[in-house]
């Protein structure tokens, strides 16, 4: 075995996929699920409005990439477009609300943006709904 080899093992990239998605998408549920709650509660809601949309709506729309597109990342079902969801939110967070603030308070939102632009390049994996949806697809052309 040499440490330099650069050869690709196809079936460990889609392990590591999987990982990844399942840790990234239960990850960002622990910042959505309380989103969540706030929007479900009814009370009167202060959200950065980014879109000029009002904050419930803003909020909303969060809820939506960061609870909803989790559980799609999680599934690996539709995960290009959930996974679009997701880094359109982490880019508001990095740029625009974190945005005067220090790197530190960026930090967390540049690195998922990073994974989710991973997962957007390599896709969800064979060992996801859309892997098998598009195993299926390849055999019903033969």
């Amino acid at each position: 075995m040499t440490y330099f080899n650069s050869k690709t093992n196809l079936v460990l990239i889609d392990v590591v996929l999987l990982i990844v998605r399942l840790f990234v998408g239960f990850a960002m549920l622990s910042h959505g699920f309380p989103k969540l709650q706030m929007l479900l509660e009814g009370g009167d809601i202060k959200f950065f409005d980014f879109l000029g949309l009002g904050p419930k709506i803003s909020l909303g729309l969060t809820v939506f990439a960061e609870f909803v597109c989790s559980i799609f990342l999680i599934l690996g079902l539709f995960t290009r477009i959930a996974v679009g969801f997701l880094m359109f939110t982490m880019i508001v967070a990095g740029f625009v609300v974190h945005g005067s603030d220090g790197f530190d308070k960026r930090e967390m939102s540049f690195l998922y943006l990073s994974i989710y632009f991973l997962i957007v390049v390599l896709g969800a994996g064979r060992f996801s709904i859309d892997g098998m949806i598009e195993k299926r697809r390849r055999a019903s052309e033969w």
